[in-house]
């Protein structure tokens, strides 16, 4: 026999409902519709069309594992589906839903007042407004607890000063949900494009990620209505835990770009011909082919694990670090992989192994470098936390 998709040659779908495999496939399908054409122009170009951003509302996606204001409130294994699908066609896309969903919306979701939510949610659960969510800083990364953005009293309202960087969404958001050092420790605050002080700027010349808007957020004196903070989000934890619902998506969605980078360089490899045979039937390929195919299959595995977890309400923070380190890893690997099978067709867009790989290279590194997720499992099994 031969299997007509890597990820059947352990039966993945088996292991699925039908209504998960039905929204995998509504995905897949407005994914080959809407992004698979265009999406190497959008690379080329730099950009990502906002005119999608609808378009993804009314596929339900923006916020779909949320309950209630027009969100869909799947299971969180239906939400990694759809975020495998959206990264197979690139991972600007799904980045541009994560961080829509489950890092803005989020954080409006578990730490807003009811007026934030029901100003907010429901616009940007149909593609209406877009939002950022602003914790990195040009000095500080992976050490969020040390950032410089201040937010301080003036009678009712909040002066917020600083800057944020390596904003997915953060030059064409309608509302950045910003993380600031107060008198109280840090605190998050909704702040509207139109705010008088708040400025952005899309950052350019980018050789990944560039079919998503990356921006850098600038406050100078930024007036804040009271209203504006975030009442449940007091202390780190509160983006961090953002940062997880985030992180998850990431698990499944390394998975799709694997996938279609190993489906291209599968599809080209049978129909490659040299030395009079098509390039699939020598040894040295189908070792890779197959080497790769089960690196994918773990990975799947793994992700439809935590999945399962996040649904019964037991999964742990430290369990996402080893699903977005692993996962991240390996579809890095695999991309890189294909792109050698490609051979020189492999460096040019008509192929998504190289864009894939290029991409995975700002996924390794965003909502947590390798090395912090590593440590991350290193202080679960040792009990010392080495990055302090």
């Amino acid at each position: 026999m031969t299997v007509t998709d890597p990820l059947d040659l352990i039966d993945i779908d088996s292991l699925l409902s039908d209504e998960e495999r039905q929204i995998r496939e509504t995905v897949a399908r407005f994914v080959a519709d809407h992004v698979r054409p265009h999406v190497a122009d959008w690379f080329e170009a730099g950009t990502f069309p906002r005119e999608l951003a609808p378009e993804l509302g009314k596929l339900g996606v923006l916020g779909m594992h949320l309950e209630g204001y027009g969100c869909a409130g799947t299971s969180a294994v239906a939400y990694g589906l759809a975020c495998l699908e959206l990264e197979a066609g690139d991972s600007g896309l799904r980045s541009f839903v994560s961080v829509q969903g489950s890092l803005a919306m989020f954080s409006i979701w578990k730490y807003g007042s009811e007026e934030q939510r029901q100003e907010w949610l429901p616009r940007m659960a149909a593609g209406e407004a877009i939002g950022c969510f602003g914790l990195t800083e040009p000095d500080f990364g992976s050490d969020p607890a040390n950032m410089r953005t201040r937010a301080v009293r003036d009678g009712g309202d909040w002066i917020l000063n600083g800057s944020k960087m390596w904003i997915t969404n953060g030059s064409v958001a309608d509302v950045a949900t910003v993380w600031a050092q107060t008198e109280d420790g840090i605190r998050g605050f909704l702040v509207p494009k139109d705010t008088p002080g708040f400025t952005t700027r899309t950052i350019k010349r980018k050789l990944s990620l560039r079919a998503s808007i990356t921006g850098e957020l600038a406050l100078d004196d930024v007036r804040l209505p009271g209203s504006a903070m975030l009442p449940g989000a007091a202390g780190l934890g509160a983006p961090l835990s953002c940062l997880s619902e985030a992180r998850f998506g990431i698990v499944f969605g390394s998975v799709g770009a694997a996938l279609d980078a190993l489906r291209t360089t599968i599809d080209y490899a049978n129909n490659r011909v040299q030395f009079g045979k098509p390039i699939a039937a020598f040894q040295l390929t189908q070792g890779k082919l197959a080497d790769m195919a089960v690196d994918l299959g773990t990975s799947a595995l793994l992700a439809l694990h935590l999945g399962r977890l996040k649904d019964a309400g037991r999964i742990k923070p430290h369990q996402i670090s080893v699903g977005k380190l692993n996962n991240v890893r390996r579809a890095l690997a695999i991309a890189r992989e294909c792109r050698g099978i490609l051979g020189g067709s492999g460096i040019t867009l008509e192929y998504s192994p190289l864009r894939h790989a290029n991409n995975l290279e700002s996924v390794v590194t965003y909502e947590g470098t390798s090395e912090i997720h590593t440590l991350v499992i290193g202080q679960t099994l040792t009990g010392h936390a080495a990055y302090r």
